[in-house]
Formats: structure tokens, sequence, C-alpha cells
């Protein structure tokens, strides 16, 4: 009888091609898919060894990282180059690419699934941390570095060590207001950003699945900021389902009744053991906010900025008081007195359409405080065109936000036109709070969409039941 096996491991081992020396294995790759930042070395080394593309039918290229999103952007010199350069090397090597401007166009995490192109089961990579985002739908999906795109693009395989299998068991049901992004901000601040190190993160329990697609979307991005390969949850109805309407809308039908029973077993074996359980009660998951700079350093809305007391040893309050300063906060400042100059809602976190409607469900019928911007980055073409045909323009419009014509990245990663200034500080839908992320010497919090637009609405950290 086949021992029981977790839901990684059973995709890991139907893509081995063969074992390598110190315990690797060679991985077979399902789709491999490029942007335009990380990429142009990759091809340099292809021509200089002589080598090409093996599979340009299972690479995908996009533009999304440093693409404007307005249009009336003054250029920004290194987005130009950089996608004069994909859009070349793709011609080249005859690799599909959704450029700037193609109906299909957007943040790569985004497009993948709208275009029915994850699917339970396979393997996909990226030269992007947040390939993770995948694993919502039964994807073993991970960030590769530049030498690691080079040899993807040139044997459709890669080399890896099998990671460590983690459980995150979350048990009982959201309450009101809390959300994937808070669910996700929980975990990282109880584990750290290293508590998933060397691991992937399989998702499970009664709260993971009382969670939608685009949610679960949300949790298994931000796995990264654990300090993980990449995050994972089973299949069930939910994902099926979504996956039949990507497939409906592509014009897939008849591929359906062949692939749905292989989908359903795309979960962990009931039996199935992991290296290590992290346990999790969803009814006391609160809204979250982010006070330092490291995605760990989060607290509930009404609490206070940690002071020494909070922290068990000295090494531990020292690295606060690192982030204290350059965050310009107080310890035992309340969290709601937090005053913010910019709110973003967006990436590949929380630039979906379902971030979208939340972020309009506050702002309908209120106004943007004076002196706060406020954007509003769609994920994808496809998300814009979505928000139009709903009527969520006309909400951000009337509420005074800056709902871009255009998709991608934007102020998540700070490569374009789309940064804080020195000082400004933000409230930020985004995966990353890091010193300088949105800009130099920016100061980011991170939040959901809700509690962006409350903050958006009042200028400060605000949860949506406070207005």
């Amino acid at each position: 009888m086949a021992s029981a096996r977790t839901l990684a491991e059973k995709i890991w081992s139907d893509h081995v091609v063969r074992p390598l020396e110190h315990g690797d294995d060679l991985l077979y790759i399902d789709l491999h898919v490029l942007h335009e930042v990380n990429t142009p070395r990759a091809f340099d080394d292809l021509r200089a060894s002589g080598r090409t593309v093996r599979r340009p039918d299972l690479t995908l290229a996009v533009e999304d990282h440093n693409t404007p999103t307005r249009d009336d952007a003054l250029e920004d010199l290194a987005g130009m180059r950089q996608r004069r350069l994909i859009r070349a090397n793709c011609a080249e090597f005859g690799i599909q690419l959704h450029r700037l401007g193609d109906a299909d166009q957007g943040i790569v995490h985004v497009i993948v699934p709208e275009l029915g192109l994850a699917r339970p089961g396979m393997t996909i990579v990226c030269c992007d941390s947040h390939t993770s985002t995948l694993g919502a739908l039964g994807v073993l999906a991970f960030g590769i570095g530049t030498g690691h795109v080079e040899h993807v693009l040139a044997t459709q395989t890669l080399p890896l060590h099998r990671p460590r299998d983690l459980a995150v068991e979350v048990s009982g049901a959201l309450p009101d207001g809390a959300t994937a992004k808070d669910l996700a901000l929980t975990l990282i601040a109880q584990i750290g950003t290293g508590g998933g190190q060397g691991a992937v993160i399989e998702y499970r329990g009664e709260a993971v699945r009382g969670l939608s697609m685009e949610a679960r979307m949300t949790l298994c991005n931000m796995s990264i900021e654990a300090g993980s390969r990449a995050g994972l949850i089973g299949v069930d109805d939910i994902t099926v389902d979504y996956l039949r309407a990507r497939a409906q809308a592509s014009g897939a039908d008849a591929h359906l009744a062949d692939a749905d029973p292989r989908w359903r077993e795309m979960r962990s074996d009931e039996d199935a053991r992991f290296d290590d359980i992290v346990s999790l009660d969803a009814s006391r998951v609160r809204s979250r906010v982010s006070w330092g700079t490291n995605p760990a350093q989060n607290l509930p809305l009404d609490a206070r900025v940690p002071a020494k007391a909070d922290f068990a040893t000295e090494q531990e309050w020292a690295s606060a008081q690192r982030a204290l300063e350059y965050m310009d906060l107080r310890p035992g400042q309340s969290m709601r007195d937090i005053e913010v100059n910019t709110v973003f809602v967006g990436s590949c976190t929380n630039g979906r359409i379902e971030d979208l409607r939340e972020a309009a469900s506050v702002l309908a019928g209120r106004k943007v405080a004076e002196g706060v911007r406020m954007l509003i980055v769609p994920g994808s073409a496809a998300v814009r065109r979505q928000a139009v045909a709903e009527g969520l323009d006309q909400v951000f419009g009337a509420a005074g936000a800056d709902f871009r014509t255009g998709a991608g990245c934007s102020m998540c990663c700070g490569l374009n036109e789309d940064r804080l200034a020195p000082g400004e500080r933000a409230a930020s839908t985004s995966n990353r709070n890091f010193e300088g992320r949105q800009g130099k010497q920016s100061r980011t919090h991170l939040v959901s969409p809700q509690v962006a637009a409350a903050t958006a609405v009042t200028g400060r950290i605000t949860a949506p039941d406070e207005l």
C-alpha cells in the first residue's frame, strides 16, 4: 500500500526527471513566466552559450513591474529600456508576450490565473518570489533567480532540493471585518519572517476552506513574507468552480471532463505527515497594520506601538528601536493616531476585482480626506474592465481616488513613477514594508483593502467600522 503523501510531495514526485547529487532533484517545469525586470541577463547568457529556448510554448512573458499606470506619465528611462529588451528577446526566441496596452496585460500573478494557465498539480516558476500566489489553485509555484531563469529557458527543468512540509491549520471562521490579508499578517507575526524558511506552507482547516479563491491567492501570496518557498491549498469545490469558469471563458470546455478527476486528487492524503504544524484560531484574527520595517512587525488596529516591555530580549528591542526610528513612531503611540499622506490599493497581493470591490464598498458615499492621495491600480487590464463594468470607477471618482488607467505592480515596488517621496507615509495593500520599498526613505504600513479605504477617508489608520 502506498504511503500517504502531502500535496507538495505529490506534485514534486510527479515532476522529478531524475535525482541529482546531494539530495537535489531535476524538476520538470510546466510553465515558465517572465517579466521585464529580471530577465535580460538570462537571454544574454543563452546567446553567449549558443543555446535557445527549449519550450517557448510553455513560456509566457509580461510587462508589469516597471510599467506606467497613467496615460500622462513621464516615461521611466529604465522601464523603457527593460520593455524594449523583453520585446526584442521574446520576438527573437518565439515567446508570447503580454505587453503594455494588451487586453491581457497585467501583473504576472494576476493574469496567469485569469487566463486559466494555472491548474492543479502543475509546477510554475517565475523570476518573482510572489509566484507563490498560484498555490491557491493547488499549483507548486515559486520564484527563481536569474541563473535559474536561464536554466529553465534552456532545459524546461530546474535543479532543486525538495522543501520541507509545513502545515498551517486554521480552525474556526474569520470574524466580520477580518480578511485573508489579516490572517496572513497574524501568521507572520506569530512565526516571524523566517518561520517558514526552507518549507512549503500548506494552508488547511475550516477557515481556509471558507475563503474565496481570490482571498486564497492573497494568503498564498504572503507565504513569502513568512520566509517560505511557496504556499499551497488543496483542491476543493471552490477551486474547481473557479477553474471551470476560467476554462469556459477561454473556450476549453472539452478539456474539463478529463481534467476534473485529476484536479480532485491534488490535496494531501488524510494521514499525510508534515514536518511541522502551526495552529491558528481564525476567530481571534482582527484587522491588522504593520508598524515596523518587516511584515512580522504588525499589530491589531486597536493596539499601541510596542515599547521595550513588549520584547523578550535586548536584541529584539534594539531591532524594534531601529524600525521605530525609521518609521518615526513613538512607543505607546496609538496605531489609530498614525496619519498618512498616501493610500495605495493594488499589487499582486490585493489588486484583484474582489479587492477593488471591498475598497469601493467602504468609499461609497464618502470622500478621501483633504491632503491625502489615494491610488487604486488594478492588477490587470481585465480587472479594470470588470471594475468599470460594475461601476466601481464611478465610486472611486466620486470619492476623489485616483483609479489608474494602466495595470501593473505600481507603487508596490516603487520602480516606476508611482513612488512615495522621502518621509511620506502610506497605508498600502502590498506585501512588503522594508526600508525604501515604495520610494527612498518612504514609510509603509501594510493593511487590507478595507482598512486602506477607511484610512483614506480619515487620513489616519482606521477600520471601516469606525467610520
